[in-house]
């Protein structure tokens, strides 16, 4: 009987407590239900919550009036430099080289002694040349007197015409002689002279390919040196055969083209030219056409060889709407604008057609009117009639950029919480 009693009791004792735990875990279920909900139209979530606050916040933006101004039409390329006259030095005559003239890298004039061959046998053969030309002109002498003898016997009929004919002949034949050894003679003086060798057109000079004392050849590959005439300097350059037509528009109308030549990264201006021929024929592989561009290059910015970038300047657009290049948006139906409603301090969507640009400046050839502000800075967070709070660029790099950061990371704290970032913190205050 106790037995019995005994496990009733405990029946009676884990029922109470599995209620009582069931109840406890019910009600806290409850409690949180009921402090998530929070009171109608004032949770987070309701209609008055600070979420809604957050989203229709305005948004810091910085804005620029569109302007009207001229603007080029620029055609970019990547350009080779090369030099105006590429001249490998070879000697004209073979001999020993005997004086080397010149340094390396040396800047040269035109007919500058650059070195010189040892002369002595060229002088030998000029004396040669010249001593039987004397020989010649003296046996040319005595027959033209012959010729002339005869003549006068034959009109007396004392010698033969023949003997006339004959001695015509021979004063004929010397005559040849005379002017061949006349030949001879200007050919060992030119050989003379080409035992200094001097630079044909100005320009700079590259390493010496050999030493004085050395055996040279007119037939050497390398010859002495390369000279390479720098100043002025041509820049070749390929742009798309779709633009050709506007270059030979300009061309046809006597405008000289302007070239400016600028570094691979398009930041530094090397310097300026001209354009001043066009090839004659379009490369079928990569459907473009190659120009060339002069520059004086008197500081000597521009090297053979070097890669450049090239601008050419098609045409000026006179008082075109200028816009900043950081305003131009890419969206699906194409490039658009922010446009500010300054009465009602918002910001709308604006379809544009752009033209030319520069690094910093772009034409819009429709869309957008002199003088209206448009959105710059800020348009992360913009969409089609959002408010906006405008902003100087000196408020955004101080102050004003921190109050914009703070509401932007508020937003998005909210945004990204809901609620429980809100009722995190009312739970700290009382704390």
């Amino acid at each position: 009987m106790k037995k019995k009693v005994i496990w009733t009791s405990i029946a009676v004792l884990v029922a109470a407590t599995a209620g009582t735990a069931t109840y406890y875990r019910s009600g806290e279920a409850a409690e949180t239900k009921k402090a998530e909900a929070g009171p109608r139209g004032d949770g987070p979530r309701g209609k008055g919550g600070r979420n809604r606050d957050f989203g229709n916040r305005p948004v810091p933006v910085q804005t620029a009036a569109s302007r009207a101004g001229d603007i080029d039409v620029n055609v970019n390329a990547i350009g080779t430099v090369t030099a105006l006259n590429t001249v490998t030095i070879k000697p004209r005559v073979d001999g020993q080289l005997q004086k080397i003239a010149f340094g390396d890298g040396q800047q040269v004039k035109a007919g500058d002694l650059l070195a010189e061959i040892d002369p002595r046998p060229f002088k030998a053969a000029l004396d040669q040349a010249t001593g039987q030309l004397q020989r010649d002109e003296a046996l040319l002498a005595n027959a033209r007197l012959d010729l002339d003898r005869y003549r006068g016997l034959l009109a007396k009929d004392s010698i033969a015409r023949q003997q006339v004919d004959a001695q015509e002949a021979q004063v004929r034949q010397l005559e040849g002689t005379v002017l061949a050894d006349r030949a001879l003679v200007d050919t060992a003086r030119l050989n003379l002279g080409f035992t200094k060798v001097t630079a044909p057109v100005p320009g700079t000079l590259g390493l010496r390919q050999v030493d004085a004392g050395n055996m040279v050849r007119a037939a050497d590959a390398s010859g002495l040196v390369v000279l390479t005439q720098t100043q002025p300097i041509t820049v070749l350059f390929s742009i798309p055969a779709a633009n050709l037509p506007a270059v030979q528009t300009q061309l046809k109308k006597g405008k000289g083209l302007t070239v400016e030549a600028w570094d691979r990264d398009g930041r530094t201006k090397l310097a300026g030219g001209r354009l001043v021929s066009t090839d004659n024929l379009i490369d079928t592989s990569t459907g473009t056409v190659k120009l060339k561009a002069q520059f004086d290059n008197k500081d000597g910015t521009l090297f053979p060889n070097q890669f450049v970038s090239a601008r050419l300047r098609v045409d000026t657009r006179h008082d075109a709407v200028l816009v900043p290049s950081a305003a131009i948006l890419k969206g699906n139906q194409g490039n658009f604008v922010y446009v500010i409603n300054e009465q009602e301090k918002t910001a709308s969507m604006r379809p544009v057609v752009t033209g030319p640009g520069t690094a910093d400046t772009v034409a819009i050839e429709s869309g957008l009117s002199v003088g209206e502000k448009i959105v710059v800075d800020g348009v992360d967070r913009l969409r089609d009639g959002a408010p906006v709070e405008l902003s100087s660029p000196e408020g955004r790099q101080g102050g004003g950029r921190h109050r914009g950061e703070g509401s932007r990371g508020d937003a998005r704290q909210g945004a990204e919480h809901g609620g429980d970032g809100e009722r995190r913190g009312e739970r700290k205050k009382p704390a």
